[in-house]
C-alpha cells in the first residue's frame, strides 16, 4: 500500500513505521522536521519525508492514510493557550486531511487517532464504544477530533486509545524512574480503572484495522482487562523489585498540583474493545500480568 502517515515519529508511530516498512509499504510522512525524522525512523527507500500538507491537491495517490498526530497531553498545563494547541494539532489537522480526502476521485481509507477520555468517568460502569461521552474538557476534545475524521467520505476507523505502555517510553518512561527510588503511589483511591494496551498489541491493532476491509466505524484500542490503579501500582512495584510503598498521593492534591490533568489519573474507565474483539482480532497482552515479564 501507499500511505500517508502523521505522527510517525511519536511513541506510537516510530513503533508502527518499522511494521509497515517489513510488510513492504511505501510511506509517506507528514513531520514538522524532516531531519530529526530521518534520524529517528529507518532508512528505507520506502520513506520519503514532507513538513507541508500543500502539496496535495487530493490524496488520490495514496491507499490509506494513519493520522497519529497530536501535541502531548500531559506534558503542559491545560491552559486556555495549551487547550487551543491541543485541538488544533488534532482537530485541525484531521479536519485537513479529511477535506483532502473528500477531494480525491479514489480516497483512501484514513486510520485516525481518538482516546478513551472521551469516556470521562464512569466509576464501576463497563463501558463500550456505544457509550455517552463526557462533557469535560477531553471528551469535548475528542468528540470534534473524531467528526472532523468521520467527516470523511470513505472507510473510517476511528482509534480511541488507552494508556500505551512500552519499554521506550509512554506512561511507564514517567512512571519507572519514581517507583525505581520507592516514590511511586496509590493515586486517589486506587479503586479507579485504568484502561491500558501494550505497545505491541496496539500496532497489531492498527495493522488489522488498515488490512481488514470490513473494519470501519469507532474501536476502543485497549487490553480486554482493564486494571485498577492500586492493583496496577502493587505489580509494577513487584515487576521492578521494589517493595510496595505504602504512599498515597490524594486526589485533591493531584488536582491542585495538575489541575484538569489530573482527570487523566483519577478517571475509572473500565472500557472493553467490544469492536476489536468481534472482529477476530486476538490479543498478545490481554492482562498486565501477562505483559510486565515482557516489558520489566
Amino acid at each position: 500500500m501507499r500511505i500517508l502517515i502523521t505522527g510517525a515519529t511519536g511513541f506510537i508511530g516510530s513503533a508502527l513505521v518499522p511494521q509497515l516498512l517489513a510488510r513492504n509499504h511505501h510511506l509517506t510522512a507528514f513531520v514538522r522536521d524532516i531531519s530529526a525524522a530521518q534520524a529517528k525512523l529507518p532508512a528505507s527507500p520506502n520513506i520519503e519525508y514532507i513538513n507541508t500538507l500543500d502539496y496535495f491537491q487530493h490524496l488520490d495517490q495514496f491507499d490509506a492514510v494513519i493520522n497519529l498526530a497530536g501535541e502531548p497531553i500531559f506534558h503542559r498545563r491545560w491552559t486556555d493557550e495549551q487547550k487551543h494547541r491541543l485541538k488544533d494539532s488534532r482537530v485541525a489537522l484531521t479536519q485537513q486531511l479529511a477535506d483532502l480526502i473528500n477531494r480525491s476521485t479514489t480516497p483512501p481509507c484514513f486510520i485516525s487517532g481518538s482516546a478513551t477520555g472521551y469516556y470521562g468517568d464512569a466509576q464501576e460502569q463497563v463501558l463500550h464504544e456505544e457509550s455517552a461521552p463526557a462533557t469535560n474538557f477531553i471528551g469535548e476534545l475528542c468528540q470534534a477530533w473524531e467528526a472532523a475524521a468521520l467527516h470523511a467520505r470513505t472507510r473510517v476507523c476511528i482509534m480511541r486509545t488507552g494508556m500505551v505502555l512500552g519499554k521506550q517510553g509512554g506512561a511507564l518512561a514517567k512512571m519507572r524512574p519514581l517507583y525505581s527510588c520507592c516514590l511511586g503511589a496509590k493515586l486517589g483511591s486506587g479503586q479507579q480503572y485504568w484502561a491500558w494496551i501494550a505497545l505491541e498489541d496496539m500496532v497489531n491493532a492498527m495493522l488489522f484495522l488498515l488490512e481488514q476491509d470490513t473494519c470501519q466505524g469507532v474501536f476502543n484500542l485497549v487490553a480486554p482487562h482493564a486494571i485498577r490503579q492500586k492493583d496496577f501500582h502493587a505489580m509494577l512495584g513487584r515487576a521492578i523489585q521494589r517493595p510496595q510503598q505504602p504512599f498515597a498521593a490524594p486526589a485533591s492534591m493531584l488536582k491542585c498540583l495538575l489541575g484538569e490533568r489530573a482527570s487523566l489519573l483519577l478517571d475509572s474507565q473500565h472500557i472493553q474493545p467490544q469492536h476489536l474483539l468481534a472482529q477476530g482480532f486476538q490479543f498478545r497482552y490481554p492482562t498486565l500480568s501477562s505483559y510486565l515479564p515482557d516489558l520489566i
